[in-house]
């Protein structure tokens, strides 16, 4: 071989020689169906591209993240083929890969109904079997503007090319490089151009690589997110490695579906969001109230037992509040319009952090006073865009379990460790116990202050979250403004990752105002101040709870504790005796005098999923004990009633599930 057609690269960590020419497939010797693309020097690329001196080359598994996210974005392809095979009109918007799955948006004269989804899946799957290839080409601005004449959203999209690209839903998995490119769909035995459409990629060897896809449903959804722009028509779908995960991932989304939120909190009469007051605004019912307050009162004892200070700020502020704090010129759009009120412009607050500041500095501050833990269940308003508003997990009106420490530089690593192990402790005496802990980082084009300071702010953070010996992820460019954060991420009862509790290192706002405590040398010095939510928002956690437990509430959450069901309407008296010893020790108890016979009672109750049933009858007032029946069926005759007092008591103290 001449040294002239020789190239070097570096291959698992080795260095190989290779013919110039050589393609990463080759170069791997990737069968094009379990190793679906590379890495090359860090970028996601084709098997198909040729491979350069120096380059860096690496597999990537279909069953990794990125392969997924490359096979979920191929099959989008397939299906939009479909859909303008079966639809000639219809214009193309964007069809990115997503969390389990993708969509592809369409400008089409008329909704897709079921029977259409049908029809274009029964087509994409002609398409695979085909054995399409995907076939990159470069193409230069006005060249594709030419080619893709007839498809106006694609138009709109070559003019976002480039970082602008980065702010349009999922516009960047199309023309977010710097060069535009076109994904051919060619014909495996002639070569013929069957389909196109302007993407980024990569993409699958071709469309027979897809082992398992399933179209979901379809549903409007606004031209890049925005209200102001045409509703398009979506279709959902979802593609895996095999159809072995697919059906593990189909039986999770049946789950999903018995424990939605939304439809246990209708069933168990625990909240509702009345037309009357807006979207995205809930209201609580008794019951709801009940689990709302305990999980507040809970929370509160163990603030206090913490040193946490109380305080409370109103719903409502003029706007220079948010123009020192920044979130005027970052989080606009998150707020509310503002109201004209006497000649001040007011907003409904979206934080309350910038009030906590003023609370601190009220007065004068010692550093003897710190750390000041300040805290607050504080409601806040944020206007979320009514397509990603969902139950109680995004709502517009939330209420935070906000606080606020600010300490000294030195106080401020021994505060965080602390303060994630409260956190985790906390959420673990709720019932989640399966973490890991997400590192968000500096977005680049979106914050205030010196990057020294939210170098030391990040890896202050890293250091602590480290300590707790829990997987850390990073996430790259998605702190706040302010400062850097930890996030923890909770996997529920069916495996399903949710982000709680925040916990955020901010040097900036004390500076944005001016916060000031008066060291022990007498010299006047800022704080750190580090923002916290636990729960995130009482809304957004309560839904999660609701569907972690599918509404069967451990007994010291449940808002009916007890019910008594009498054989007879002779035994209500004895079991109004036993709810009276219960509600002695704090017990929330019903007494079911309804007309029901005893069986249809029982039914009632463990619809209503209560913990616990009483029964009694003859035999039992006889003996002063009561048949002690458990939610999930099992039964204990003759239970002694101090026995079954206490069993109940312990339970409820112990927080555990039953």
């Amino acid at each position: 071989m001449s040294a002239a057609l020789e190239i070097r690269i570096t291959l698992a960590g080795a260095e190989r020689v290779v013919a110039a020419g050589t393609t990463a497939g080759e170069a791997l010797g990737a069968d094009g169906r379990s190793v679906i693309a590379a890495r090359i020097d860090g970028e996601l690329r084709d098997l198909a591209t040729e491979v350069a001196e120096g380059d860096v080359v690496e597999p990537v598994a279909i069953d990794s993240p990125d392969g997924r996210a490359i096979l979920r974005h191929s099959t989008a392809h397939v299906m939009a083929q479909a859909v303008q095979e079966i639809f000639p009109d219809a214009k193309l918007g964007i069809g990115p890969p997503v969390e389990n799955g993708f969509y592809y948006d369409f400008d089409v004269r008329e909704p897709f109904t079921p029977d259409d989804l049908k029809r274009i899946e029964k087509r994409m799957r002609e398409i695979v079997k085909q054995g399409q290839t995907f076939r990159r080409r470069p193409i230069g601005d006005d060249e594709a503007r030419a080619e893709l004449a007839a498809e106006p959203y694609k138009l709109e999209l070559i003019g976002l090319k480039g970082g602008a690209a980065e702010a349009a839903d999922g516009a960047n998995v199309e023309v977010g490089g710097g060069q535009l490119t076109i994904y051919d769909n060619l014909d495996a035995k002639s070569g013929e151009l069957c389909w196109k459409d302007l993407c980024r990629g990569p993409h699958l060897p071709s469309t027979r690589v897809i082992p398992a896809f399933k179209l979901m449903r379809s549903g409007g959804a606004y031209w890049r997110g925005s209200e102001k722009n045409p509703q398009l028509q979506r279709i959902y779908g979802t593609a895996w490695e095999s159809r072995e995960k697919q059906d593990e991932y189909l039986k999770l989304l049946e789950e999903a579906e018995k424990r939605d939120h939304r439809k246990l909190g209708a069933e168990l009469d625990l909240f509702s969001f009345p037309d009357e007051l807006g979207s995205g605004l809930p209201v609580f019912h008794p019951k709801g109230g009940v689990i709302r307050r305990v999980m507040e009162d809970y929370s509160r004892r163990r603030h206090e037992e913490a040193g946490y200070s109380f305080v409370n700020t109103p719903h409502i502020t003029k706007e220079n509040l948010y123009k020192i704090s920044g979130h005027l010129d970052w989080y606009a759009d998150g707020m509310f319009p503002p109201m004209e009120l006497e000649g001040a412009r007011y907003y409904l607050k979206p934080m309350n952090c910038p009030m906590h500041n003023l609370i601190f500095r009220a007065r004068g501050r010692s550093y003897r006073e710190l750390p000041l833990r300040l805290f607050e269940f504080g409601t806040v308003y944020r206007y979320e865009k009514s397509g990603v508003v969902h139950g109680l997990t995004r709502v517009r009106g939330l209420t935070q379990d906000d606080a606020h420490i600010y300490c000294t530089p030195e106080q401020m690593r021994d505060e965080l460790k602390s303060l994630l192990r409260f956190v985790l402790d906390l959420l673990r005496d709720y019932g989640l116990d399966d973490f890991y802990l997400e590192l968000s980082t500096k977005d680049p084009e979106k914050y205030v202050g010196s990057d020294e300071v939210w170098e030391e702010a990040t890896e202050t953070l890293r250091e602590v979250a480290e300590s707790e010996n829990l997987e850390l992820v990073l996430d790259p460019g998605g702190a706040a403004f302010y400062g850097p954060k930890i996030s923890v991420q909770a996997r529920d009862a069916i495996g399903r990752t949710w982000q709680m509790s925040t916990i955020q290192l901010d040097f900036n706002l004390p500076e944005l105002f001016e916060l000031e405590y008066q060291a022990a040398d007498g010299t006047r010095k800022r704080p750190v101040k580090i923002h916290r939510a636990l729960f995130g928002s009482i809304e957004r956690f309560f839904g999660v709870l609701v569907e972690h437990y599918a509404g069967a509430f451990p007994p010291w959450l449940a808002p009916v504790q007890v019910v008594g069901i009498p054989i007879a309407d002779a035994h209500v008296p004895y079991l109004q005796d036993v709810a009276k010893r219960l509600r002695e020790e704090g017990i929330r108890v019903e007494v079911d005098e309804s007309d029901d016979r005893m069986q249809k009672k029982i039914r009632n109750a463990q619809k209503a999923k209560v913990p616990y049933m009483l029964l009694a009858g003859d035999d039992d007032i006889a003996a002063g004990a009561v048949s002690f029946r458990y939610r999930s069926g099992e039964q204990k005759n003759g239970v002694p009633v101090e026995q079954a007092v206490a069993e109940i008591v312990d339970a409820v103290r112990r927080r555990v599930q039953v």
